[in-house]
C-alpha cells in the first residue's frame, strides 16, 4: 500500500533540547548545532529526551526564519512523528482508502468546514446516508503497555471540540473523533485522565450520547507515514 504522507530526504541528528514550545536544538552528524522548528503544541511527553535520535526536514524557502523542521523522534518504544498537523492529511488519505470502515459511507470530503459559532471542524463527509462531522487529534504519547494517551497537557481547545461535536450530532447527522496515532509503540488509545480529567469526562459523556470515537494506527518511518488499521479506544462508551 502507498504511503499516505511522503517525507522528502530527512537529515538525522541528536536532540539537545526542546524549548519555548516551538524550538529544538539539534546536533547534525557534521557537529553543527541547528535550531529547528518544533511543529507540536503539546508537552511531547516521552518524545523530547536529550540525546534522542531525531530526523529533520529542510526548507529552501528564504522567507522562513528556521530552515529545519523536527519531524521524527526515536524513543525506546518506537519511532514517533511529532509533526502533529500531518494527522489531518494522513486521516484524509486513510478515509479515501476506506481504512476506517465505520467512516466509509461518503462520496465527498470537505476540510476546515464552518460549523457555526465561529467554529471550524477538520472534516465533513458527505454523500452517504448521513453527513459525518470529523475532528482529528494526533497522539504521540505512549504510556504503559502500549497505551496511547491524549492529551499530554491540559487542553481547553480539545474539550471545546468534544462539546462542539456532541452538539452537532443528531438523528440526521453523525459526529466522530479520530485519534491518529503517530507512535509505533501504541496498540490502543485512551484519554489521559491523570493529565486532563475534565477532557476524559467530556469524552465519556459525549460518547454515551452518540459521539463515535476511533483510533487509527499509522506506520512511521523516515520514508513517510502510512495509516494501516483501526485501533481500539478505551475510556469511551460503546457506540453504534
Amino acid at each position: 500500500m502507498e504511503l499516505h504522507w511522503h517525507f522528502q530526504e530527512l537529515e538525522k541528528g541528536a536532540l539537545i533540547k526542546r524549548y519555548k514550545r516551538f524550538l529544538a536544538d539539534v546536533v547534525l552528524p557534521t557537529g553543527e548545532t541547528v535550531v529547528a522548528h518544533c511543529p507540536n503544541t503539546g508537552a511531547m511527553t516521552g518524545c523530547q529526551e536529550p540525546g534522542s535520535s531525531v530526523w529533520l526536514s529542510a526548507s529552501h524557502n528564504p522567507k522562513r526564519k528556521l530552515a529545519w523542521t523536527l519531524e521524527l523522534v526515536e524513543t525506546q518504544q518506537g519511532m514517533v512523528c511529532v509533526h502533529s498537523s500531518l494527522a489531518n492529511r494522513v486521516v484524509q488519505a486513510a478515509l479515501k482508502d476506506r481504512i476506517l470502515t465505520p467512516l466509509a459511507d461518503f462520496k465527498t470530503l470537505r476540510s476546515e468546514v464552518p460549523a457555526g459559532n465561529n467554529t471550524r471542524l477538520d472534516l465533513r463527509l458527505e454523500g452517504g446516508e448521513r453527513p459525518i462531522w470529523v475532528e482529528i487529534k494526533a497522539v504521540s504519547w505512549c504510556g504503559d503497555d502500549g497505551q496511547g494517551l491524549f492529551p499530554d497537557a491540559v487542553s481547553l481547545r480539545a474539550r471545546r471540540h468534544i462539546k462542539e461535536l456532541a452538539a452537532l450530532r443528531s438523528p440526521g447527522c453523525r459526529a466522530a473523533l479520530v485519534f491518529c496515532v503517530f507512535h509505533a509503540g501504541v496498540t490502543r488509545v485512551a484519554p489521559a485522565v491523570d493529565v486532563d480529567p475534565e477532557y476524559a469526562e467530556a469524552l465519556w459523556e459525549a460518547s454515551r450520547s452518540g459521539l463515535e470515537v476511533y483510533g487509527l494506527g499509522v506506520e512511521v518511518s523516515v520514508r513517510g507515514l502510512r495509516a494501516t488499521h483501526q485501533l481500539p479506544v478505551e475510556g469511551v462508551a460503546r457506540v453504534g
